[in-house]
């Protein structure tokens, strides 16, 4: 099947006994053993659970890997992964990534790990250590949409005996499938376009081989981060339209692109031609405020992904945990949008941006960084 035609039917043929097209919510945390010694494959829902499972399935089926893994949020992904490791062991860190993994590496696990500019091959080599054990890349970046050569990385990767952890969040297997690149673990927030209507808060794991995915199994049952059924369920019925979405979604990005390119007020947009996330830097620090008051269409909130436009300022909310200096030299600065373009009519999407811009509404002032909420 291709990719649209498997996304559609995620999730389906699960309940012979009653031939149901959509999938069953288990809200069962238990399940009855048939005689001692024996089981239904079930046991206890933070193990297993047959709707979570189904779109464990579908999860594997889409990254082409060999098991899938549903959690609570994405950081609770990101944190079962980084239970692979000790605490003598290196990790390479794409550079310009969601400060919340930064905040999750570098404040509570304290694993030891040095950032790279992961779309250069030879700086990724020069960061290998003999106890690195891991090169987690982001691509496209987070904020500033560099896209990396996976092949290239993964050669390097098999070659020091080292993983390749690709958080494929903002492409999805439909625009990028990491594992048939050379990847061993695909990363999802699937909050974000997997589940795609801002209403569910998931995240994912696929594995490659089966050897990995059992240790993640492990991993996921003994932390217990798991996702519930009826989340389980909302990120299946997601599934179902993610190829028409994400058409839409990047036939907008890439039209709205194109108007901030040619904008007088902006001075550089950042978008890699694929998929829905775009950044952009504005000509003064003024206008960011004026822009996030301004927008009547585009929300000003977190998150991304969803069928609405969205609109963050990752300086004092999605980045603020890196430190400032850190930000600054990446390019994060105080003039930085990034937009989430999601599924409107893009002429309405253009005219909010335009009239946000041409300073039409009167601007708000921006939270305390020190004081903003850190998600």
């Amino acid at each position: 099947m291709k990719i649209a035609t498997a996304l559609v039917h995620a999730g389906t043929r699960r309940d012979p006994s009653t031939g149901a097209i959509a999938v069953p919510v288990y809200h069962s945390a238990t399940y009855q053993h048939p005689a001692l010694g024996q089981s239904t494959g079930y046991d206890y829902s933070r193990t297993k659970n047959p709707t979570r499972a189904a779109l464990e399935d579908a999860l594997a089926q889409l990254e082409g890997g060999s098991k899938g893994l549903a959690f609570a949020s994405g950081m609770a992904a990101l944190h079962c992964a980084l239970q692979l490791f000790g605490p003598e062991d290196h990790i390479i860190l794409t550079e310009d990534l969601y400060g919340g993994t930064y905040r999750l590496v570098d404040r509570l696990l304290h694993v030891p790990y040095t950032f790279v500019d992961t779309t250069k091959p030879d700086a990724v080599k020069a960061a290998l250590r003999p106890n690195t054990k891991a090169l987690l890349v982001e691509t496209p970046t987070n904020p500033l949409m560099k896209t990396a050569d996976l092949p290239a990385l993964a050669d390097i990767a098999k070659k020091a005996g080292v993983l390749l952890i690709v958080d494929n969040t903002f492409y999805t297997p439909y625009l990028q499938r990491p594992l048939e690149l050379g990847a061993d673990l695909v990363v999802h927030s699937a909050t974000k376009y997997l589940a795609g209507h801002n209403d569910v808060v998931a995240g994912a794991l696929v594995a490659r081989d089966a050897a990995l995915g059992d240790k993640l199994l492990f991993a996921q049952n003994g932390i217990g981060a798991i996702l519930g059924p009826q989340d389980a369920y909302l990120v299946i019925r997601g599934l179902k339209t993610l190829a028409l979405r994400m058409e839409r979604h990047q036939s907008n990005a890439r039209a709205v692109a194109a108007f901030l390119s040619g904008h007088p007020q902006v001075e550089r947009v950042y978008y890699p031609g694929t998929g829905g996330m775009l950044s952009f830097s504005v000509t003064e620090a003024a206008l960011v405020p004026q822009v996030l008051a301004g927008v009547r269409l585009c929300l000003f909130a977190e998150s991304l992904g969803g069928v609405e436009t969205l609109i963050t300022f990752p300086a004092t909310q999605t980045h603020a945990d890196i430190p400032v200096a850190r930000r600054e030299q990446l390019g994060i600065t105080d003039r930085l949008l990034r937009l989430s373009v999601g599924i409107e009519d893009s002429d309405d999407i253009i005219s909010d941006l335009a009239q946000a811009l041409d300073g039409r509404s009167r601007p708000v002032e921006l939270r305390d960084p020190a004081a903003a909420h850190r998600p």
